[in-house]
């Protein structure tokens, strides 16, 4: 190993470092917490019609319609966006959880997005191929120390 490897780099300003170094077991949770609770509301449109959803009638029949996807598919999309969240914040089940949510946002790039090109603003996959490789990286991961799996100290 080089020297380079060995220690961390050098900061552009020196006094940040205490902080940073202070702050940085807290930025894996903080990116766990936020893409678990940012997929929350997302399952509320389709299971609840809140957040100016459909509903799981419509989104069911979306599903069906546009998808080829059986209605029941919007109920399964439902719970892995809204108890998936809800889990994955809390870190409870991470990696089987974090495996779902990037099956269902690899489905979404593929199903629904994949046609409109990359960028989201135009109905692209850019934002849930995010979010699933998000996903992906704490079903390798895991949910570490301030999850709920790392509390009890087991994971599923």
């Amino acid at each position: 190993m080089s020297t380079l490897q060995n220690s961390p780099a050098t900061p552009v300003i020196p006094a940040l470092r205490p902080v940073t170094e202070a702050l940085s077991p807290l930025a894996e949770p903080m990116l766990r917490a936020a893409a678990g609770l940012m997929l929350v509301p997302h399952g509320a449109q389709k299971l609840f019609g809140w957040f100016g959803g459909y509903g799981l009638d419509a989104t069911g029949q979306f599903f069906a319609t546009k998808l080829g996807l059986p209605p029941s598919f919007a109920l399964l999309a439902g719970l892995i966006e809204f108890l998936g969240g809800i889990a994955l914040a809390l870190g409870l089940a991470t990696r089987p959880v974090a495996a779902l949510v990037t099956g269902l946002m690899a489905v979404a790039v593929v199903q629904v997005h994949l046609g409109n090109g990359y960028f989201w603003t135009q109905g692209g996959y850019e934002y849930p191929l995010l979010w699933s490789i998000v996903a992906l990286s704490f079903v390798l991961r895991g949910g570490g120390r301030y999850s709920v799996d790392g509390q009890i100290g087991r994971e599923f």
